[in-house]
């Protein structure tokens, strides 16, 4: 495997320091090419700052100072050789070059073991690569060794012994552990999770100051699937801003049936025109006509039936089969502004929203500007509300189960006077990637899919069974009722929305006008 120089940014201060580090005994030494940030005067000769000079040669004479043979590039293309003292003063930075050596080569010079070098095939990565030598003493004791312990305990009351923490660990230490400064000593392992700022500075030996922990409410959102680029979103429940609620849309009879189920009394109207075919039992339906669906359950020996709303002169029933293809959009019946914990008191997921008021504790609010967002799923998150020693007041809570890291308590003083903690401004919005609503999904147990469409036939219009089929509906959602009452706001909150009922043996009923 090449490798090629890496030049430091580090000044040398004379040009002798400067050829100190390049390898000794190798033909590609030369040429190299390096830059002065302050002029050079040579005798009657003046070379201007950032003049790049390339070195050809090594001029040695018995009796005079060494001296580095240059070539250098004039205006109109017009070059020049100029000879420079190695004890010239200045400063000297290394040029990018195409020197190219072997792992052999750089371990066996010691002036190239002390340099950085970048893998030259960059085709096979697309990032570069930085070689740094690594060594290793690999020490062999004899099984007959014997070895006497010694107490050095005190001799070493002034070391400190450091003891990491994961973020598990950090977690579970009592809350008179906090407020705290801790030091990273293993960067995240799982970055590939979340997309924030913060991220990218929780490197080794960072400090930062872990305010408290909690276990908070969150939701986690996503944007329209048809979007170019979908983005997901972990948002606390404290999240300062407005939604309003956006219409659901439907593209089949079991996708309202399922809808229903989780959330009774559903309205929908018909964007697109569905035609009758009597033998497969699929009636005719009009853009604009509007279905709601209804359950008859006052009485178990009749079938599912529509009940006529107050003001409406005129109800039809119509039954509809669940494989039946169509094209619905939600009827809201509201237009308020709700705050995120208050969606959970009445609603069910999944849920569409957006946002009509932005957090004003947020200096930038992500998600105001997103045409719909949809509520997928609400979960409880052991979290770390941490900042860095510089902004203390600016915080960010780190979801504990979704990174790994390593820290430990340090004994440093917090930076602000005792019993004057400052008033943190949390960021209750974090950006998390795809692969994290992926494995985020993979924890519960994933959503029915919906039952193919079944081949063409004509319906049956058994009576018996008709009230087999509406009995155990009523069954259904009277059980889908009683866990619908665990709600956001009391914290007994789902890991996943609920997975969509199985089909009823029969039709569906609903009622359009």
């Amino acid at each position: 495997m090449n490798s090629y120089v890496f030049p430091d940014e580090m000044p040398y201060n004379t040009v002798e320091e400067l050829l100190s580090l390049r390898p000794v005994g190798l033909d590609s030494c030369l040429p190299f090419t390096f830059t002065s940030r302050s002029k050079i005067t040579l005798g009657n000769l003046t070379l201007g700052a950032g003049k790049a000079l390339t070195v050809i040669s090594i001029e040695r004479h018995e009796g005079q100072e060494d001296q580095v043979r240059c070539h250098v590039e004039g205006q109109q293309e017009v070059s020049a050789e100029v000879c420079i003292p190695l004890s010239s003063r200045g400063e000297f930075y290394e040029c990018e070059g195409e020197e190219r050596f072997t792992l052999q080569e750089i371990m066996s010079s010691p002036s190239l073991q002390s340099r950085k070098f970048r893998y030259v095939n960059t085709a096979k990565c697309e990032r570069t690569l930085v070689l740094s030598p690594v060594y290793q003493n690999v020490l062999k004791f004899p099984s007959s060794l014997e070895v006497d312990v010694v107490d050095v305990t005190e001799h070493c009351k002034d070391v400190e012994f450091v003891s990491p923490l994961s973020l598990t660990e950090v977690f579970s230490q009592p809350d008179e552990s906090f407020p705290a400064v801790v030091e990273i000593l293993e960067t995240p392992s799982a970055s590939s999770m979340l997309k924030c700022k913060w991220l990218s500075q929780l490197v080794k030996f960072q400090h930062l100051i872990l305010h408290q922990k909690a276990t908070l409410p969150m939701v986690l959102l996503s944007t329209l699937r048809g979007r170019k680029v979908q983005q997901y979103f972990m948002v606390s429940q404290h999240y300062g801003g407005r939604f309003r609620r956006r219409p659901r849309e439907f593209s089949s009879v079991y996708e309202l049936y399922a809808a229903s189920i989780q959330a009774p009394g559903l309205r929908v109207s018909v964007t697109r025109n569905c035609e009758e075919v009597e033998e497969e039992g699929l009636p005719a339906l009009s853009v604009g006509e509007q279905l709601e669906i209804v359950h008859d359950d006052d009485d178990e020996e009749e079938d599912d039936g529509a009940e006529k709303d107050p003001g409406q002169e005129e109800t039809n029933e119509v039954l509809l089969p669940l494989y039946m293809q169509g094209h619905f959009v939600e009827v809201l019946r509201d237009n308020k502004k709700y705050k995120l914990r208050d969606l959970g008191r009445e609603f069910c997921l999944p849920l569409d929203v957006k946002v009509v008021s932005r957090d004003a504790e947020l200096e930038a609010d992500p998600l105001v500007g997103l045409p719909c967002l949809r509520i997928e799923a609400a979960m409880l998150e052991p979290t770390l509300q941490a900042s860095f020693p510089a902004t203390p007041e600016h915080c960010f809570e780190i979801p504990v189960q979704w990174l790994s890291m390593s820290m430990h308590f340090t004994k440093k003083a917090l930076p602000w006077p005792p019993g004057e903690a400052p008033r943190c401004r949390v960021e209750r919005v974090t950006e998390v990637t795809d692969t994290f609503f992926y494995e985020f999904c993979k924890q519960g147990d994933s959503a029915a899919v919906p039952p193919p469409r079944p081949p063409k036939q004509k319906l049956s219009t058994d009576k018996q069974s008709k009230k087999k089929s509406s009995k155990a509906e009523k069954d259904k959602r009277q059980k889908d009722k009683s866990v619908s009452a665990k709600q956001w706001s009391d914290t007994t909150l789902d890991k996943k929305r609920r997975p969509a009922p199985p089909p009823p043996v029969s039709t569906f009923s609903s009622y359009h006008s």
